[in-house]
């Protein structure tokens, strides 16, 4: 693992570890009952507890309206971790971890319910000394989000000058600019802004955190990373799986709320970023918002032509969707963004349910070369490509052309391919361990700030505006296959084809 300014500012050590965390303080759950509190944020504490990452000085309670008691929680939580940690149960580490889990059960409505979390944290600040330092994490359905915040201040939890209160909130962050907008207030009027952590789980994958060092670690990318080598930047992310149990969530968002607004626009922004002028969280949020801001402007006419919609065969027979649901599963865009870096080169964006693969992946195409010698001579010589592949692989590879082995002079297209997860004992962290860490030691880069929600959201509204006045022809593409064939004609039409997984044409479109 080679060592990199961005990791050590992060909080990295050499060799890839994160740094010792010597910070205290008490983390709120409230959904403590929930999936993804089981599945994700239980063996994300078990796994940083594991590589000491941890604070000695920690507890978390866990809030619900399920009648638990400490003991029955905390043994839920054992088989979570059992199961969905990367990392196998250590019976002594459990220990350690078990008596630093409590529960609270009341309901998000109820004040005495507050009244009694107020003691109990205040009490387990004496304990674990903690001096008033609390992380609340909002693990619940998003008609909570302005409750809960306002019953936390209601109730005088988040007003200490002397300690830090932070709130983490799930996506999504508002169903529109305009409520993203009325939400914003409503928590920044408790929470500041720098007290508010907006999670974007993708920003905390190992890939993501490595396109920065990718791009500027490396003398040779930087200077072809421009409208002048580049033909196209294609950015995927593809499941297999459909909705599986969130149609009454899904119909209510879809795939460009679900995917578009987040964590496919953070990507974009990632790839095409400019250089920052430090690598302070700042610096590097103000870059991400210029990308944002230099998106090429939506008309109903752009919308129509550069923008896809899809929906899978079967979809309208999910639990909790409607027989006639004009909700998207699969959403394509054409992007430009115009500035002296990027203008001209299109930015083709994928990502939907009941596709072929599981996979996500950024894959920059090199302009190809002019038509003499090689190209002159022997036609047809597959571009350049560099791929960063987020998940489930990790890692990157370039494909360049060179000479088949033998004695005829056959050009072939070769890789070089670095997989960081696919060593044996190669076992990279979860990204809600990431999140969860940097919360704590109160780093705010890997999350969204407030401005790259508001310019998201402009977007996508403006895709959304136009899709709601046209009837879609749903469903339009059968499960298993890479969406409908409008898809492919955003860029058959520039004289291009999506990219497969392993740098080779998908064939099936």
């Amino acid at each position: 693992m080679y060592r990199s300014s961005l990791y050590l500012r992060h909080g990295m050590e050499e060799g890839g570890t994160m740094a010792v965390l010597n910070v205290s303080g008490i983390m709120v759950i409230f959904g403590g009952t929930g999936d993804l509190t089981h599945r994700k944020l239980m063996p994300a504490l078990y796994n940083l507890l594991y590589e000491k990452n941890l604070p000695e000085n920690f507890c978390v309670v866990s809030v619900g309206r399920r009648d638990k008691t400490d003991d029955v929680y905390r043994n839920e939580v054992y088989e979570s971790i059992r199961k969905y940690s990367r990392i196998k149960l250590d019976e002594n580490l459990w220990k350690i971890l078990r008596n630093k889990i409590y529960y609270q059960k009341f309901d998000f409505h109820d004040d005495a319910g507050y009244t009694r979390l107020k003691g109990f944290l205040n009490e387990l600040d004496e304990n674990y000394k903690t001096d008033g330092n609390r992380i609340f994490y909002l693990a619940v359905a998003p008609e909570y989000f302005e409750l809960i915040v306002e019953k936390l201040y209601e109730h005088g939890m988040v007003e200490n000058s002397k300690s830090w209160q932070r709130v983490m909130i799930e996506k999504p962050f508002g169903k529109d600019f305009n409520s993203a907008v009325y939400l914003n207030k409503k928590i920044t009027d408790v929470f500041s802004e720098k007290n508010t952590y907006r999670i974007d789980h993708y920003l905390g994958k190992e890939m993501l955190q490595n396109i920065m060092v990718i791009r500027f670690a490396n003398v040779f990318f930087e200077p072809v990373w421009n409208n002048k080598y580049i033909d196209n930047v294609q950015i995927s992310s593809s499941e297999t799986v459909g909705i599986e149990n969130r149609g009454g969530y899904y119909e209510k968002a879809g795939a460009l709320r679900d995917m578009i607004q987040n964590h496919m626009l953070q990507l974009l922004t990632l790839t095409a970023m400019e250089p920052p002028v430090d690598l302070t969280t700042d610096s590097i949020h103000d870059e991400k918002v210029k990308v944002l801001k230099s998106l090429q402007e939506l008309t109903p006419e752009l919308v129509l032509k550069n923008a896809v919609r899809g929906q899978y065969e079967g979809y309208r027979n999910e639990d909790r969707v409607s027989p006639d649901s004009d909700t998207e599963t699969f959403a394509a865009l054409k992007v430009f963004v115009d500035n002296f870096r990027w203008a001209g080169v299109p930015f083709y964006i994928r990502t939907g349910k009941k596709l072929p693969v599981k996979s996500t992946e950024i894959i920059i195409q090199f302009k190809p070369l002019p038509g003499i010698l090689y190209f002159k001579e022997y036609g047809g010589l597959m571009p350049n490509l560099l791929v960063i592949k987020i998940q489930p692989e990790e890692g990157v590879f370039l494909q360049f052309n060179a000479k088949k082995p033998g004695t005829l002079n056959k050009l072939i297209p070769v890789k070089m391919d670095f997989c960081q997860n696919c060593q044996v004992g190669m076992n990279s962290p979860e990204a809600y361990e990431r999140l969860i860490y940097d919360a704590l030691r109160g780093d705010s880069t890997l999350f969204t700030r407030w401005d790259e929600v508001e310019y998201s959201w402009k977007y996508v509204d403006k895709i959304a505006d136009v899709w709601r006045n046209e009837k879609p022809d749903f469903p339009n593409y059968k499960p298993g296959t890479w969406g409908p064939r409008d898809a492919d004609n955003l860029l058959s039409k520039d004289n291009f084809k999506w990219w497969n997984i392993g740098g080779f044409y998908d064939e099936n479109i």
